[in-house]
């Protein structure tokens, strides 16, 4: 296994979960490995997951602890899942099987799961511990790391959060190979982010060995979460609760999240059509040139991600409507939206002056297209 650590965030990079118990006394300070049993450490260890990820996942990870001490907890998968009565259920649940503030948490998924399960353990008897154990591509490389936890609250998306750091997160490469392709595909547009906000470099590893990725190959999965969990980590050390640099992250999620809501498509897809929003508006106004804005669009078409999106047809589409889900966004201020901007090749910058008649124009441009 290896380790990515600074003040803040605690990584584990892996193949399997065969080190789990390892990270466990590595994180627990007077705790040797010789006789590490993890009920010395947490007196009872709930697993928090999904459907999908029980069947595939939760069995490996569960003889990795090899404790009795053990219960899981199942959620359908999905946003859904992100409310205030699976809060509530699962709540009432960590009571009646009596998990104390020596109680381990671990959320085995996708970032709905790492959401929801840091959440509760942030909130139940006023906090205690919890490992990101994430699935998923976009969880492994950007929402298990960082202590961004939260449950949405109707159309308004983790609205009711916090940010409480885990102990570790520990990052299993070998479960990518179990997601579908296009849950696959869709994590790559996280990918493709870090690359634009962070490391212009990283673009030209994601375009070269595209045909690696997207079969999966190891070692570039390796490569390319450990990249981005780096750069995560550092933004994060240097900006804890998004008072500044952290909100580079968001490059494309405030278009995203409401295409995401309006077309019911991925998150990764939402994403990518954010970004590209986001590149057509730094053109207008003459922050970017075309050539970069063209090598956007190569990455996007090399792993087949969208730069347009379609209304389906039960749904009425008005630009504004868009709009008001982007005005709801939580991280906009004193009335303004604030968006994230390409302003040179691997950097963005928070930009709140645009006027809403150029983002409608956006939004209308990318609409069927």
């Amino acid at each position: 296994m290896e380790k990515i650590i600074n003040s803040v965030c605690n990584i584990v990079i892996d193949n399997d979960f065969t080190s789990f118990k390892e990270a466990v006394c590595y994180f627990n300070e007077g705790v040797k490995l010789n006789d590490l049993d993890i009920c010395k450490v947490y007196d009872k260890v709930l697993i928090i997951t999904d459907s999908n990820l029980y069947i595939k996942q939760a069995d490996k990870l569960v003889k990795s602890i090899n404790t009795k001490y053990i219960h899981e907890y199942v959620v359908k998968p999905g946003e859904e899942s992100k409310s205030l009565k699976v809060y509530e259920d699962i709540m009432n649940h960590c009571v009646k099987i009596g998990l104390t503030r020596k109680s381990l948490i671990i959320a085995l998924g996708g970032g709905v799961v790492g959401d929801l399960a840091g959440f509760i353990a942030s909130t139940y008897m006023r906090g205690i511990d919890v490992v990101q154990a994430p699935t998923s591509l976009l969880a492994q490389v950007d929402s298990s790391i960082g202590g961004k936890t939260g449950i949405n609250l109707g159309n308004v998306k983790n609205i009711i959060g916090s940010f409480y750091q885990p102990k570790f997160t520990y990052i299993n490469i070998s479960s990518l190979k179990t997601l579908p392709q296009p849950e696959f595909i869709s994590g790559m547009a996280e990918v493709i982010k870090y690359a634009l906000i962070y490391d212009y470099d990283f673009l030209d590893y994601l375009i070269d060995n595209n045909k690696f990725i997207i079969s999966r190959d190891e070692t570039c999965l390796y490569n390319i979460v450990k990249k981005c969990a780096s750069i995560k980590a550092e933004v994060v050390e240097k900006d804890e609760k998004e008072g500044g640099l952290r909100r580079i992250l968001n490059f494309g999620h405030t278009f995203g999240h409401g295409v995401e809501k309006l077309c019911k498509i991925s998150h990764g897809e939402a994403v990518n059509i954010g970004m590209n929003m986001a590149f057509k508006l730094a053109i207008n106004d003459g922050l970017i040139n075309e050539n970069y804005y063209k090598k956007f669009i190569e990455v996007s078409k090399v792993y087949n991600l969208p730069l347009g999106f379609i209304v389906p047809e039960n749904e009425s589409f008005l630009a504004k409507d868009i709009l008001e889900l982007m005005k709801s966004d939580k991280k906009n201020s004193f009335g303004k939206i604030n968006l994230i901007l390409p302003t040179d090749l691997g950097k963005v910058e928070v930009v709140n002056n645009i006027e809403e008649c150029k983002i409608l124009n956006v939004i209308r441009e990318c609409h069927n297209a």
